[in-house]
This record gives C-alpha cells, sequence and structure tokens, in this order.
C-alpha cells in the first residue's frame, strides 16, 4: 500500500470574506510527481501559503506524513516542512551554495562554521545530480537552473519529504529542463514527492504521474497516466487549440517576395558573437535563446542598455539603435506592470507610443478626440479619464498592445510575453499578438522556454550558450523535442491530418509514452553541465 505524504481534505479557505478555495481535495503519495495544471490561478497564492504555513481553514483538513497539521477547528502558527521553488529566488545572496544548504537552515546551532567541511558534505549530492558546481560558489554567479537545483538538494538535505515547483520551466531552457526532469525522477525514486505546478500540459505530461486540473479555487479533475493525454487537451485546452489550428490552417506558405524590415548584421556585444538575422514583414519570429547569459544581453541590445561591441541593427536598410528608431518598439517582460506609467492617465498612456510619430499629440485636441472616437467602442467611454490602477489585467493589457499598435513600428520586440499567464490570459495575449500581425507588423518573441510561441511562430531561431544560432523553419517544427508545446499541431499538419477535418479529435497525431512508464525512464542519467 502506498505511504500518503499530503492530503487536503474539503479544504474551504475564506480571506477577507472572499472565498479563495472552497471544497479543495488534494492526495499525493511517496515517491510520486503530481502535475498541477492552472486553467486559471485564483486561489493558487493562498493554496501556496497554506502548504508552507498552518492558516485558518473555514472548513476541511490538512494532512502532512501521516500527521493532521492544520484544520478547520484549530491551527498553529508552525511551518509545514516543504520546500516550494518558482522563479524568484530563496536563497540568500551574498552568501555561497553551501552556507545556503547548511548554514541558513533551522536548527544549525553550531557557533564555528567550518566551510571545508561544509562542501565536502554537499560534494556527494552534486555527484547524484550530475551538476558541475562549487559549493563555495557564491549563489550570485548561479543561473536559474543551477539555482533551481540547489534549492532542491537544500530541500533534500533538510529532510523535506515534499518539494513544489511552481512555473519552473518558464525560466530554464528546454534542455535544462529535461536535465531538471531527470534529478526529479531520481528522488522521487529515493521516496520524495514533488508537486509540479505548471500552466502548460506538455510540460506535466513528460513529467506527472498524475494530473490534478486547478481552476476557481477547486480541483476539477484528477487524471493519472493512462487517460491524462486525452481527458486534459478535451477539458483544458480545447478552445485555444482551436484557435491556433484555425490559424495554421490559414497561414499558408511564406511569400516569396516578402522584405526585410529589420536586420541584424554581425551584432556582437559581450557574451554574443556576430549574430546575423533578418525579420521579415508582417512574421512572426521566435527566438529562444538556451542560455540565460544570452538572453539577458539580447534584452539589453534591445532596451539599450547593452552597448554593441560590433556589428549593427538596420531598419529598411538604415542603421539605428533599438531606443533611437519608432519604427521598433520593445515589449518588455510583464508589460502590464513595466510599461505603464501609474501618474498619467489611460489617454496619456496610450498616445505615449503615437507621440513617436506625431510630433503634436499632447497639444493637438484634433487628434486626441479623433483616438477617442476610434477607440471608444473598444475600451468604452470612462476608460480615458481612469488611471492604469482603475483597470483590471486585461484592460492594462489591451491598453499596452494598442499603444504599440498607435506607434505602428515594422517591427515589436516581445520578451516572454506569456510568462506567468493563466490559460484565458493567454488566450487574450495570444489575440493581441495576432492583431498586431495582421496589421503586417513583423512580431519577434524573445523566450528561455518555447512556452506559448510555437502557436504563432513561423520561423524559431535558436541560440546557444556561444552565441550561435540555428534557424528551423515550420516545416520542421514537428521534430522539436518533445516537451515543446503545440508540436502535435505541427505534426499533424505536416502529415495532412488537418485537412478537411472541422472538429478533429483532441491530441490526435501526440507522441504518447506507455501509460505504464514515466516518459523517459529508460533514459541515461544526465551528463554535467
Amino acid at each position: 500500500m502506498r505511504r500518503e505524504i499530503f492530503r487536503m481534505e474539503r479544504v474551504t479557505c475564506i480571506e477577507q470574506g472572499i472565498t479563495q478555495l472552497e471544497d479543495f481535495n488534494l492526495q499525493i503519495y511517496e515517491g510520486e510527481i503530481m502535475g498541477l495544471l492552472l486553467i486559471n490561478a485564483y486561489g493558487l497564492q493562498t493554496f501556496l501559503s497554506l502548504l508552507e504555513a498552518s492558516l485558518p481553514l473555514y472548513d476541511g483538513y490538512i494532512y502532512y506524513c501521516g500527521r493532521q497539521v492544520n484544520s478547520w477547528r484549530s491551527f498553529g502558527k508552525s511551518y509545514n516542512r516543504i520546500s516550494i521553488i518558482q522563479s524568484q529566488s530563496s536563497l540568500a545572496e551574498g552568501l555561497t551554495v553551501a552556507d545556503n544548504v547548511f548554514v541558513m537552515r533551522r536548527g544549525f546551532k553550531q557557533r564555528i562554521i567550518r566551510p571545508a567541511l561544509l562542501r565536502r558534505q554537499l560534494e556527494p549530492f552534486f555527484r547524484e545530480t550530475g551538476m558541475e558546481l562549487s559549493a563555495g560558489m557564491y549563489v550570485e554567479r548561479l543561473d536559474a537552473f543551477e539555482r533551481i537545483v540547489v534549492e532542491i538538494l537544500r530541500a533534500v538535505i533538510l529532510g523535506h519529504k515534499l518539494i513544489v515547483l511552481h512555473e519552473v520551466g518558464t525560466i530554464v531552457s528546454g534542455t535544462e529542463l529535461e536535465k531538471l526532469h531527470e534529478i526529479l525522477r531520481y528522488y522521487a525514486a529515493q521516496g520524495i514527492s514533488f508537486l509540479y505546478i505548471s500552466l502548460h500540459y506538455e510540460e506535466i505530461f513528460q513529467i506527472g504521474d498524475r494530473c490534478a486540473l486547478f481552476a476557481h479555487g477547486r480541483i476539477q479533475r484528477v487524471t493519472g497516466r493512462a487517460e491524462m493525454e486525452k481527458d486534459m487537451v478535451q477539458f483544458y485546452c480545447g478552445e485555444y487549440d482551436q484557435m491556433v489550428r484555425g490559424r495554421l490552417e490559414r497561414l499558408g506558405p511564406p511569400p516569396e517576395n516578402r522584405k526585410a524590415v529589420v536586420s541584424f548584421q554581425n551584432v556582437s556585444c559581450e557574451g554574443l558573437d556576430s549574430l546575423n538575422l533578418e525579420i521579415q514583414e508582417g512574421e512572426c519570429l521566435t527566438i529562444q535563446s538556451l542560455s540565460e547569459t544570452v538572453f539577458q544581453r539580447l534584452v539589453g541590445i534591445l532596451e539599450g542598455e547593452e552597448p554593441l561591441t560590433g556589428g549593427r541593427i538596420l531598419v529598411d536598410g538604415k542603421a539605428v539603435g533599438p531606443r533611437e528608431s519608432r519604427n521598433i518598439a520593445v515589449l518588455k517582460e510583464q508589460s502590464t506592470r513595466t510599461m505603464l506609467f501609474p501618474e498619467l492617465n489611460n489617454m496619456d498612456n496610450l498616445c505615449f507610443g503615437l507621440s513617436r510619430r506625431v510630433a503634436h499629440v499632447w497639444s493637438g485636441r484634433k487628434i486626441r478626440a479623433s483616438i477617442r472616437q476610434e477607440y471608444r467602442e473598444v475600451f468604452g467611454e470612462e476608460f480615458f479619464s481612469l488611471y492604469p490602477d482603475q483597470l483590471s489585467e486585461r484592460q492594462k493589457c489591451r491598453l499596452v498592445y494598442t499603444r504599440i499598435l498607435l506607434q505602428r513600428p515594422r517591427a515589436v520586440f516581445c520578451i516572454q510575453p506569456f510568462k506567468g499567464g493563466d490559460l484565458p490570459h493567454r488566450m487574450f495575449i495570444w489575440q493581441m499578438l495576432k492583431m498586431l500581425l495582421d496589421k503586417r507588423i513583423a512580431v519577434v518573441i524573445l523566450a528561455v522556454n518555447l512556452a506559448d510561441s510555437l502557436s504563432l511562430a513561423e520561423r524559431l531561431l535558436r541560440i546557444n550558450a556561444s552565441g550561435v544560432a540555428e534557424e528551423i523553419d515550420r516545416s520542421a517544427f514537428g521534430s522539436l523535442p518533445a516537451t515543446a508545446p503545440w508540436k502535435y499541431l505541427y505534426q499533424e499538419h505536416e502529415a495532412g491530418c488537418t485537412q478537411g477535418s472541422a472538429n478533429p479529435r483532441p491530441g490526435a497525431g501526440r507522441n504518447q509514452p506507455q501509460a505504464d512508464a514515466r516518459p523517459g525512464q529508460s533514459r541515461p542519467w544526465p551528463s554535467g553541465r
């Protein structure tokens, strides 16, 4: 009989009069990798808080390692021995890896710290995971993948029986994600349980033993490996699937005479050498960086913070700097937080991009009246006198993308536009990007992990740690690694499965591992990085 590690039974949690979790049931067994697929994120933060600590419950019970740790009758203020690993680091900067693993833990009572001894104690764990890391390295020098592995090792050494990974697939590359999955399988075989929270079905399908569907503060459905493929596609992303499928069917082959609007010619900076690429009018190009360092360099170039050591950027054949030209727009990561000016009203925020091509937009009453008239039906009349903090997340998002549309650039560079969004939000982002493409504006998506980027892409450019780029055309997307979302649609398209089918079977054409085995189970242990 399998040992139960964690259980939430009929949990209802109310915060400030608002029900965050309702009749929530979840069960995780020893050595299990349990997937949690997010349809929307409502109630997720409350759920994560309950994992870490005992908070007041309106109803229900929580058990950990066979012991009741929380209930509606009473709750303690102690922390549960559960680790939560997410995009934001929990490691203390200014300290080494060994210091974070051993010294910063609760209960460490040694008054004299012996760094050499701590490093020797950590070395066997590095060998187990195939990581070539130094225990004396300062944590601020770790990349995202190394930091996640260190946090897993810390949890293992602390004796935590449940480790939660929250959307880690959005911050590591596909190759690193495969290595991370191998590490999880290794420790799961040692009896450690994992809760793997993701926004992407394909990611969970590659790693999960079972999958729970989370929406509106409840577990809507739990399915095993045998049913996961069919049930999750049909229940989770049917509408999104139809949107992407429809665009792919209408796209057709790229025009032969399509004009290049932006060119990178031998662009070089520290950590990036001689990048060459052409961005064509109205196309969607995804640039996947296989190195976090290279990704940050590219972002720095686009935002004007990384000086070029060689090469040049051309727009319509003329050399420019990205921040100097109105024909290049940059959509920053978490754009609703980073691209809106809270002290300006929505009308001024909307006109901010337009000011780059219309000189008198701030003083021209007729111009502003024309904009108000044109977008009244889109936003509503009261929108123009409000401020960004008075808008919903979707309204803020529409404001940002409409501002770019008014600027009418030749190309817009989008930095991980889908990151962190639940399913409805990602579908909305997809529609906003398609709006730009329909206006013949080239869209360039910069990403570490492909996520939803392939749902729009016509070409994929993969840049490795040395700055060398590999171009993959849409016709070859079906041969990408199994973790790539939307790969199955391109496989179907190549095989002609989508032609003449109005309602194709959900999940058809996907590569399905055996139902009674974890994918990749027979693969050898990953080599060191």
